[in-house]
Protein backbone atom coordinates (compact mmCIF):
# COMPACT_ATOMS: atom_id res chain seq x y z
CA UNK A 1 0.00 0.00 0.00
CA UNK A 2 2.77 2.64 0.79
CA UNK A 3 4.45 1.66 -2.22
CA UNK A 4 1.47 2.42 -4.52
CA UNK A 5 0.66 5.78 -2.41
CA UNK A 6 4.33 6.64 -3.27
CA UNK A 7 3.92 5.51 -6.76
CA UNK A 8 1.00 7.64 -7.33
CA UNK A 9 2.51 10.67 -5.73
CA UNK A 10 5.16 11.16 -8.08
CA UNK A 11 2.94 10.36 -11.52
CA UNK A 12 1.28 13.10 -9.70
CA UNK A 13 4.56 15.33 -9.40
CA UNK A 14 5.33 14.46 -12.89
CA UNK A 15 1.78 15.46 -14.06
CA UNK A 16 1.76 18.45 -12.57
CA UNK A 17 5.44 19.35 -13.70
CA UNK A 18 4.72 18.27 -17.10
CA UNK A 19 1.23 20.55 -16.82
CA UNK A 20 3.28 23.66 -16.09
CA UNK A 21 5.82 23.17 -18.48
CA UNK A 22 3.65 23.03 -21.04
CA UNK A 23 1.81 26.56 -19.65
CA UNK A 24 5.00 27.86 -19.04
CA UNK A 25 5.99 26.93 -23.16
CA UNK A 26 2.55 28.37 -24.64
CA UNK A 27 4.68 31.82 -24.76
CA UNK A 28 7.86 33.79 -24.61
CA UNK A 29 8.65 34.34 -20.98
CA UNK A 30 8.67 37.52 -19.36
CA UNK A 31 12.67 37.53 -19.14
CA UNK A 32 12.70 36.79 -23.29
CA UNK A 33 10.24 39.94 -23.48
CA UNK A 34 12.30 42.49 -21.76
CA UNK A 35 15.74 41.21 -21.63
CA UNK A 36 16.13 40.35 -25.09
CA UNK A 37 17.57 43.45 -26.94
CA UNK A 38 17.00 45.25 -30.46
CA UNK A 39 19.05 46.23 -33.09
CA UNK A 40 17.36 49.60 -34.74
CA UNK A 41 18.20 52.49 -36.19
CA UNK A 42 15.32 54.67 -34.98
CA UNK A 43 16.78 57.29 -32.90
CA UNK A 44 16.14 56.67 -28.92
CA UNK A 45 15.81 59.40 -27.07
CA UNK A 46 18.70 59.71 -24.68
CA UNK A 47 17.52 62.57 -22.28
CA UNK A 48 16.46 60.66 -19.42
CA UNK A 49 19.27 58.63 -17.37
CA UNK A 50 20.71 57.05 -13.99
CA UNK A 51 22.84 59.54 -12.56
CA UNK A 52 24.61 57.11 -9.53
CA UNK A 53 23.06 55.47 -6.93
CA UNK A 54 23.08 54.21 -3.24
CA UNK A 55 26.49 53.90 -2.22
CA UNK A 56 28.32 55.77 -4.77
CA UNK A 57 31.01 56.15 -2.92
CA UNK A 58 31.98 52.15 -2.89
CA UNK A 59 29.34 50.86 -6.03
CA UNK A 60 30.14 50.78 -9.53
CA UNK A 61 27.17 48.88 -11.02
CA UNK A 62 23.59 48.25 -9.96
CA UNK A 63 20.96 45.02 -9.93
CA UNK A 64 18.17 43.83 -8.26
CA UNK A 65 16.90 45.60 -5.16
CA UNK A 66 19.44 48.58 -5.85
CA UNK A 67 18.00 52.13 -5.44
CA UNK A 68 19.29 54.70 -8.49
CA UNK A 69 19.17 58.04 -8.84
CA UNK A 70 17.67 59.78 -12.53
CA UNK A 71 17.95 62.92 -13.31
CA UNK A 72 14.48 64.00 -13.52
CA UNK A 73 12.21 65.04 -11.02
CA UNK A 74 8.61 66.82 -10.37
CA UNK A 75 9.71 69.51 -12.11
CA UNK A 76 9.24 67.15 -15.38
CA UNK A 77 6.36 65.33 -14.12
CA UNK A 78 7.76 62.27 -12.47
CA UNK A 79 5.53 60.57 -9.87
CA UNK A 80 6.24 57.85 -7.50
CA UNK A 81 5.39 54.19 -9.22
CA UNK A 82 6.48 55.78 -12.53
CA UNK A 83 8.76 52.85 -14.21
CA UNK A 84 11.11 52.55 -16.97
CA UNK A 85 13.50 50.27 -19.00
CA UNK A 86 16.81 50.67 -18.93
CA UNK A 87 18.88 50.59 -21.58
CA UNK A 88 22.43 50.88 -23.18
CA UNK A 89 24.06 50.79 -26.36
CA UNK A 90 26.94 48.50 -27.13
CA UNK A 91 28.82 47.25 -30.24
CA UNK A 92 30.94 44.58 -31.38
CA UNK A 93 34.36 44.76 -30.07
CA UNK A 94 35.21 41.76 -32.16
CA UNK A 95 34.27 43.71 -35.49
CA UNK A 96 37.82 43.91 -36.54
CA UNK A 97 38.15 40.63 -37.02
CA UNK A 98 34.75 39.66 -38.95
CA UNK A 99 33.36 36.40 -38.43
CA UNK A 100 31.40 36.22 -41.77
CA UNK A 101 32.08 38.63 -45.02
CA UNK A 102 29.66 41.20 -45.37
CA UNK A 103 29.34 41.30 -41.60
CA UNK A 104 30.11 45.35 -41.12
CA UNK A 105 28.36 46.29 -43.77
CA UNK A 106 24.93 43.79 -42.94
CA UNK A 107 25.24 45.58 -39.16
CA UNK A 108 25.49 48.88 -39.89
CA UNK A 109 22.60 49.15 -42.15
CA UNK A 110 20.65 47.07 -38.95
CA UNK A 111 21.69 49.60 -36.91
CA UNK A 112 22.26 50.27 -32.85
CA UNK A 113 22.58 47.35 -30.60
CA UNK A 114 20.45 48.60 -27.73
CA UNK A 115 20.72 46.02 -24.97
CA UNK A 116 17.89 45.66 -22.13
CA UNK A 117 19.42 46.16 -18.62
CA UNK A 118 16.15 45.97 -16.58
CA UNK A 119 12.96 47.99 -15.42
CA UNK A 120 12.67 50.62 -12.15
CA UNK A 121 10.04 51.96 -10.01
CA UNK A 122 10.20 55.30 -8.77
CA UNK A 123 9.94 55.22 -4.84
CA UNK A 124 10.75 58.95 -4.15
CA UNK A 125 10.56 62.01 -5.84
CA UNK A 126 12.46 65.28 -5.63
CA UNK A 127 12.35 68.28 -7.46
CA UNK A 128 14.35 67.56 -10.06
CA UNK A 129 15.85 63.97 -9.30
CA UNK A 130 14.40 61.25 -8.38
CA UNK A 131 14.88 57.77 -6.68
CA UNK A 132 13.90 54.15 -7.92
CA UNK A 133 14.43 51.13 -6.97
CA UNK A 134 15.38 48.21 -9.54
CA UNK A 135 12.50 45.85 -9.58
CA UNK A 136 13.90 43.76 -12.60
CA UNK A 137 17.53 42.79 -14.10
CA UNK A 138 18.66 41.37 -16.70
CA UNK A 139 22.13 42.61 -16.34
CA UNK A 140 24.21 45.28 -14.21
CA UNK A 141 23.09 49.11 -14.38
CA UNK A 142 25.62 51.69 -14.22
CA UNK A 143 25.97 55.69 -14.71
CA UNK A 144 24.53 57.45 -18.07
CA UNK A 145 22.21 54.62 -18.61
CA UNK A 146 19.17 54.99 -20.61
CA UNK A 147 15.56 55.46 -19.87
CA UNK A 148 12.86 54.70 -21.64
CA UNK A 149 8.83 55.22 -20.05
CA UNK A 150 7.89 51.43 -19.04
CA UNK A 151 5.54 49.64 -21.92
CA UNK A 152 4.10 46.37 -21.71
CA UNK A 153 5.42 44.37 -24.64
CA UNK A 154 2.81 41.62 -25.85
CA UNK A 155 4.51 38.08 -25.77
CA UNK A 156 3.19 36.63 -29.38
CA UNK A 157 1.58 32.93 -29.03
CA UNK A 158 4.21 29.90 -30.05
CA UNK A 159 2.51 28.05 -33.36
CA UNK A 160 0.83 25.03 -32.22
CA UNK A 161 3.29 22.00 -31.89
CA UNK A 162 4.26 20.20 -35.16
CA UNK A 163 7.20 18.03 -36.23
CA UNK A 164 9.55 20.07 -37.72
CA UNK A 165 10.38 19.68 -40.81
CA UNK A 166 14.12 18.79 -41.86
CA UNK A 167 13.01 18.87 -45.48
CA UNK A 168 10.99 21.89 -45.55
CA UNK A 169 10.96 23.81 -49.25
CA UNK A 170 11.88 27.03 -49.78
CA UNK A 171 9.15 29.34 -48.36
CA UNK A 172 9.78 31.85 -51.69
CA UNK A 173 9.42 34.49 -48.77
CA UNK A 174 12.10 37.32 -47.49
CA UNK A 175 15.85 35.69 -47.15
CA UNK A 176 18.50 37.20 -44.96
CA UNK A 177 20.49 36.41 -42.29
CA UNK A 178 21.55 35.55 -39.03
CA UNK A 179 23.36 38.63 -38.50
CA UNK A 180 24.41 38.73 -34.70
CA UNK A 181 24.06 36.98 -31.34
CA UNK A 182 22.71 38.60 -28.49
CA UNK A 183 26.11 39.38 -26.27
CA UNK A 184 27.64 39.33 -29.71
CA UNK A 185 28.50 35.63 -29.86
CA UNK A 186 29.29 33.57 -32.91
CA UNK A 187 27.32 30.40 -31.50
CA UNK A 188 23.83 29.99 -30.61
CA UNK A 189 20.77 27.36 -30.29
CA UNK A 190 17.45 26.61 -28.70
CA UNK A 191 16.53 28.95 -26.29
CA UNK A 192 18.91 32.02 -27.37
CA UNK A 193 18.50 35.39 -29.06
CA UNK A 194 19.86 36.47 -32.51
CA UNK A 195 19.66 39.23 -34.37
CA UNK A 196 18.60 38.75 -38.32
CA UNK A 197 19.12 41.61 -41.00
CA UNK A 198 15.30 41.76 -41.92
CA UNK A 199 12.71 43.75 -39.79
CA UNK A 200 9.39 45.70 -40.17
CA UNK A 201 10.90 47.60 -43.43
CA UNK A 202 10.82 44.09 -44.93
CA UNK A 203 7.37 43.38 -43.62
CA UNK A 204 8.19 41.15 -40.57
CA UNK A 205 6.14 41.39 -37.39
CA UNK A 206 6.03 40.24 -33.86
CA UNK A 207 5.15 36.51 -33.82
CA UNK A 208 6.36 35.96 -37.24
CA UNK A 209 8.87 32.61 -37.56
CA UNK A 210 12.15 32.45 -38.69
CA UNK A 211 13.51 29.36 -40.24
CA UNK A 212 17.50 28.54 -40.23
CA UNK A 213 19.46 27.27 -42.86
CA UNK A 214 23.11 26.67 -44.03
CA UNK A 215 24.42 26.20 -47.51
CA UNK A 216 26.39 22.79 -47.88
CA UNK A 217 29.44 24.73 -49.30
CA UNK A 218 29.06 28.08 -46.84
CA UNK A 219 32.21 29.16 -47.39
CA UNK A 220 31.66 32.83 -46.59
CA UNK A 221 31.72 33.04 -42.91
CA UNK A 222 34.35 30.96 -40.43
CA UNK A 223 32.46 27.75 -39.71
CA UNK A 224 35.36 24.94 -40.04
CA UNK A 225 34.64 23.11 -43.30
CA UNK A 226 36.73 20.55 -45.48
CA UNK A 227 37.25 22.44 -48.40
CA UNK A 228 35.07 20.86 -51.19
CA UNK A 229 33.99 18.96 -48.84
CA UNK A 230 29.94 18.79 -50.47
CA UNK A 231 30.83 16.52 -53.46
CA UNK A 232 34.61 15.24 -51.90
CA UNK A 233 36.66 14.46 -49.08
CA UNK A 234 40.40 13.20 -50.07
CA UNK A 235 40.33 9.43 -49.10
CA UNK A 236 37.07 8.85 -48.61
CA UNK A 237 35.17 9.07 -51.88
CA UNK A 238 34.05 11.78 -54.29
CA UNK A 239 30.76 12.50 -56.56
CA UNK A 240 31.40 11.92 -60.31
CA UNK A 241 31.15 15.54 -61.07
CA UNK A 242 31.17 18.95 -58.53
CA UNK A 243 28.07 20.04 -56.70
CA UNK A 244 27.92 23.42 -55.14
CA UNK A 245 25.09 24.68 -52.79
CA UNK A 246 22.39 25.45 -55.36
CA UNK A 247 22.68 21.64 -56.88
CA UNK A 248 22.50 20.25 -53.30
CA UNK A 249 19.30 20.15 -50.63
CA UNK A 250 20.16 22.95 -48.11
CA UNK A 251 20.71 21.73 -44.54
CA UNK A 252 17.81 23.27 -42.53
CA UNK A 253 18.67 23.67 -38.86
CA UNK A 254 16.21 25.08 -36.83
CA UNK A 255 13.85 27.61 -36.60
CA UNK A 256 12.82 31.21 -33.92
CA UNK A 257 10.15 33.87 -33.33
CA UNK A 258 10.03 37.63 -33.70
CA UNK A 259 10.14 39.21 -30.19
CA UNK A 260 10.48 42.56 -31.37
CA UNK A 261 11.88 44.96 -34.51
CA UNK A 262 13.33 47.55 -35.80
CA UNK A 263 13.18 49.28 -39.25
CA UNK A 264 15.81 46.89 -40.87
CA UNK A 265 16.52 44.05 -37.98
CA UNK A 266 14.27 41.55 -35.64
CA UNK A 267 15.35 39.90 -32.68
CA UNK A 268 14.50 35.93 -32.42
CA UNK A 269 13.90 33.45 -29.89
CA UNK A 270 15.31 30.73 -30.83
CA UNK A 271 13.07 27.72 -30.45
CA UNK A 272 14.13 24.91 -32.08
CA UNK A 273 18.18 23.51 -33.12
CA UNK A 274 19.20 20.63 -34.09
CA UNK A 275 22.59 21.51 -33.84
CA UNK A 276 24.88 24.82 -33.31
CA UNK A 277 23.51 27.95 -35.31
CA UNK A 278 26.75 30.58 -36.24
CA UNK A 279 26.41 34.00 -37.01
CA UNK A 280 26.22 34.47 -41.24
CA UNK A 281 23.31 31.37 -41.16
CA UNK A 282 20.50 31.92 -43.50
CA UNK A 283 17.22 32.85 -42.47
CA UNK A 284 13.42 32.88 -44.09
CA UNK A 285 10.17 33.83 -43.51
CA UNK A 286 8.13 30.89 -43.00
Amino acid sequence: MRQRIIHLIVILGLTAGLAHAQKAATTPSEADMYCSGVVTNDKVPTDTYVISGEESDQRIVYSYGNLVFINKGAKQGVKVGDQFLAQRAESDQQMASPWVKWQASITKAMGTTWVDLGRLRVASVQENTSTAEIVNSCDYIQRGDILLPFTPRQAPPYKPEAKFDIFAAPSGKAKAMVAATQYFGIQSGAGRIVYVNLGAKQGVQVGNYFRIFRYQDNHHSNVYEVANGDYMTYGFGSAQKPYGWSDLPRDILGEGIVLRVGPNAATVLLTHSLRDIYVGDYVELE
